[in-house]
């Protein structure tokens, strides 16, 4: 069933069978017929996640990442857009010889080569593949299919797992297996035998259950996994470790047995500590526009930011408490307002003005996004933190409207505003890049940006680099062409954006006091923006997405150095 942790159970099957020793990778399949994931709302789909070759994909390839502690590549991600747009090209180019081309064979098999090319590319021992949707879906049958012929083709180099959820109706207070059972005679039925089932439910699965499915699935019970809700998903994988499934998989593709290395270890101490360090909490708001219904939104918009934050915190030893602030709330609202209100993520707190709550903020952080909604409440906030010495974090947009606040309210420029918002401002602090001018005005917006991995030089002594260089993260002494040739720390980052800090405001803005600590390699983009520490504790942005990089067993240095600063406001407020 669409929706019920099958990219979660992909992410801690490939965790699990990597420290093991084998070579893993994991890939994803999205039906749709969207190329990919970077033209659709964060509040329908979820996040979009960039990889390093600047492919715009599904969240759940920050997942698969993340609990592979490694980067994928864009052979890792498969849609039916894709699928179908390659065949129709090479159909239009007399590929195919003048022959009929159809969905069987050409779609299938483009599919199957994806499949196995995939696992080449990545040289992998084992390769997962979780397709996305319900079963019995009419858009991910041809997926099925190729899933089918690769077995066929492959027979004993190839299962079937089943992530299957069991409803326990209230009324009845009974889990009921019979649905799961459907769902397997169901993918049966395209010649797919299930090998294991992972019984996704709100409670564990008895015996009992396990019997019943075990028997109606044709498999042996100890194949029925019981995945039961838990606190944090990174608890799945040691849970399955619980169940054997690691080695119930590699006895069923007839491999090697191995018990877990060190890496696992470290794994479950993270997963304690997230998890149970709840002495020490940490009040972080987040301040976004995708919070118009309810928690859901806010966990998929922001998913990386959310487990981002949640690495760095265990890093520094404190729990944090995730506060969503929705920016429209601000808009109106002057210091002290009463018509504003802010909820928790964590608790029912009363409703009372926002900014008398941000007071209690130990850091804020306003994350990416496009467009007009929101940003005057973004700014309102921005400004508030600045003057207050609240730790603040800007993600992408959030840099960009850190930087317009700063023009307005500090160098006195009225009016400074972005081109995405308001191109006749009369000081486009923030303009678009000069190609992608272009871009916009063919209509080209898929896959358009400035996406992917690109360098960026530090400025020595600054926030940033004092992060990056005691963390170690990514750091590289390769001399590249730069005026500063000082300057040799170089950092490796994804961007997703078309607008960038306009070069004519730069040097008023440094003379103003704003520092640009992250410069790219020919000095034209601003890539990160700070105050000294002298001025504010923490007052800083980037123009790339540092979440996407942040893993459980090693934190994004940025993240790290924001947590720090909003655990020592945080004693500072307790003493």
């Amino acid at each position: 069933m669409s929706g019920v942790g099958k990219g979660i159970a992909t992410s801690s099957i490939g965790m699990l069978l990597s420290t093991k020793g084998f070579a893993v990778n994991l890939v994803k399949v999205d039906p749709y017929l969207n190329v990919d994931a970077g033209t659709m709302n964060p509040t329908e789909h979820g996040e979009v996640f960039v990889l390093n070759s600047g492919l715009e994909t599904d969240q759940d390839m920050g997942n698969y990442e993340r609990f592979l502690d490694r980067d994928l590549t864009g052979s890792d991600y498969i849609t039916s857009g894709m699928v179908y747009k390659h065949v129709i090209e090479k159909e239009r180019a007399l590929k195919f010889g003048g022959k009929c081309v159809e969905a069987v064979p050409h779609i299938r098999d483009e599919i199957v080569s994806r499949f196995e090319n995939s696992a080449k590319v990545n040289k992998s021992d084992i390769s997962i593949i979780e397709v996305g949707g319900t079963v019995g879906d009419y858009q991910n049958i041809m997926f099925i299919e190729a899933a089918r012929v690769l077995k066929m083709r492959h027979p004993n180099d190839v299962i079937f797992i089943m992530v299957s959820y069991l409803p326990i109706p209230g009324t009845l207070g009974e889990m009921k297996t019979r649905p799961t059972q459907h769902a397997v005679n169901h993918l049966a039925s395209y010649g797919v035998t299930t090998d294991i089932v992972i019984a996704r439910a709100s409670i564990p699965i008895d015996d009992r259950r396990k019997e019943k499915i075990a028997t109606a699935c044709n498999i042996p019970s100890k194949r029925v996994i019981s995945a039961p809700d838990i606190k944090s998903i990174y608890d799945v994988p040691i849970n399955f470790e619980k169940d054997h499934l690691g080695e119930i998989i590699l006895e069923t593709l007839n491999l090697p047995k191995a018990k877990p290395d060190h890496k696992f270890e470290a794994w479950k101490k993270m997963a304690n500590g997230i998890k149970n360090n709840v002495k020490h909490t940490v009040d972080i708001a987040i301040v976004g526009k995708y919070f118009n219904t309810g928690d859901f939104i806010l966990s998929d918009s922001y998913i990386s930011v959310l487990e981002a934050i949640k690495f760095s915190a265990y890093a520094v030893g404190v729990k944090p408490v995730i506060h969503t602030v929705n920016a429209r709330d601000f808009e109106e609202c002057k210091v002290q307002s009463a018509k504003c209100k802010m909820e928790s993520h964590d608790n029912n707190e009363p409703q009372i003005s926002p900014y008398k709550q941000l007071d209690g903020m130990d850091g804020i952080i306003v994350p990416g996004g496009f467009g007009e909604s929101g940003i005057e409440g973004k700014l309102n906030v921005i400004k508030y933190a600045r003057e207050k010495g609240i730790p603040y974090f800007g993600l992408c947009y959030g840099m960009q409207l850190m930087t317009i606040e700063y023009a307005r309210n500090v160098l006195g420029l009225k009016g400074a505003h972005t081109a995405e918002i308001d191109p006749k401002s009369p000081h486009l602090v923030i303009d678009i890049m000069p190609d992608q001018k272009k871009k916009i005005a063919e209509g080209n917006y898929g896959g358009s940006m400035r996406l992917g991995q690109y360098p960026a030089h530090l400025l020595k002594g600054s926030i940033a680099e004092e992060a990056y260089t005691s963390a170690k993260f990514k750091m590289q002494s390769a001399k590249l062409d730069h005026k500063d040739k000082e300057n040799d720390g170089v950092i490796y980052e994804r961007h997703r954006h078309r607008y960038e800090v306009n070069l004519e405001y730069i040097e008023q803005l440094e003379k103003g006091g704003l520092v640009f600590s992250g410069k790219s390699p020919n000095g034209i983009l601003m890539e990160i923006a700070e105050l000294p520490r002298k001025k504010h504790p923490f007052f800083l942005g980037t123009q790339f997405h540092p979440e996407f990089l942040a893993r459980p067993l090693s934190p994004h240095p940025l993240f790290t150095e924001f947590m720090k600063a909003s655990a020592k406001r945080n004693r500072v407020n307790k003493k």
